[in-house]
């Protein structure tokens, strides 16, 4: 009878049973935080606190490097920092209302890339949603980080490609030329009018993991794409839902040889089955919830740091 209800409803219901389900979380062995380097960063809330902690824990524990900082998006109660302290080893919590956004949009995830670009600096920040499993060794993100090198996690695996030149991009995904609808699409078909002689690449990545190397650009780079965003689609639109995704696999493109992760092993969940060498799930907010996939790689998951 849920299939029946209005679809915000029925993601609610979903959502309410999946942090049931995954309350064994919170028996399972607190991180160990280390002073390494490397930081596991995500930006949160009240409502995906279990499942952050799936998330969090399941690649912590995979990885063994870093330690955890936390976005508050402003809804995180006592209670709920209380829980982040034992799990995450007493995580740095900064406030989504002390990110400066300068000339970038609120909202849409801004000031979670924004406040990525301001600290890395020093260190290697890792950009992990809470909708994520990590369900296996992960040697490719250990190898980046000893390199230095960023990561990108891709959007599918028709980019496996990695970075291309603006131009070669547009071509490629977009041979009948620009495109309306989504603000991804209408952003990266324009592509090919932002000047050659910049040498910029893109790939069509997901920000939804992502790995930003110590000692990178902060917001220049950023600043120079929002400017020809806004000349692509207008000042008004770069402020919807998306923009930061692109602006994201922008950024990462252009670093130093970043890392392609490889898209069999670390994917996204579009309601297909996954092969038995994936060690890494995006649950995207189309298909979250089908099949029982996201529960049962959560439970999977679990059992791994309770053994």
């Amino acid at each position: 009878m849920s299939s029946l209800l209005p679809r915000r409803w029925r993601s609610k219901l979903e959502a309410t049973r999946h942090s049931e389900s995954i309350t064994g979380i919170l028996d399972t062995p607190p991180i160990q935080p280390k002073q390494d380097g490397v930081v596991l960063f995500s930006m949160i809330g009240t409502q995906v606190l279990l499942p952050y902690l799936v998330a969090v824990k399941s690649l912590w524990h995979e990885l063994r490097r870093g330690r955890i900082a936390i976005l508050d998006d402003g809804t995180l109660t006592a209670q709920d920092r209380a829980i982040l302290a034992h799990h995450c080893g007493d995580p740095e919590i900064m406030r989504i209302a002390d990110v400066k956004l300068g000339e970038f949009p609120a909202g849409g995830t801004w000031e979670r890339l924004l406040t990525i670009l301001d600290n890395r600096a020093g260190e290697y920040w890792i950009q992990l949603d809470s909708d994520t499993v990590t369900l296996g060794p992960v040697p490719e993100l250990g190898e980046a980080i000893a390199r230095n090198r960023s990561f990108l996690f891709l959007g599918g695996e028709d980019a496996a490609m990695g970075p291309l030149p603006l131009a070669e991009f547009r071509a490629h995904f977009y041979p009948d030329g620009p495109a309306e609808g989504h603000v991804q699409s209408r952003i990266e078909s324009r592509l090919d009018t932002i000047p050659a002689e910049r040498e910029w690449k893109y790939t069509r990545g997901c920000s939804g993991f992502a790995g930003f190397a110590a000692t990178g650009n902060g917001r220049p780079l950023a600043s120079a794409f929002l400017t020809e965003m806004k000349r692509m689609i207008g000042e008004e639109d770069v402020t919807i839902w998306g923009t930061e995704q692109v602006t994201s696999n922008f950024h990462l493109s252009n670093e130093a040889e970043p890392v392609v992760l490889p898209y069999d092993r670390y994917m996204n969940y579009w309601n297909e089955e996954w092969g038995e060498d994936t060690r890494f799930v995006h649950f995207v907010g189309t298909h979250r919830h089908e099949n029982n996939a996201y529960i049962e790689a959560s439970l999977k998951a679990i059992d791994r740091l309770e053994n």
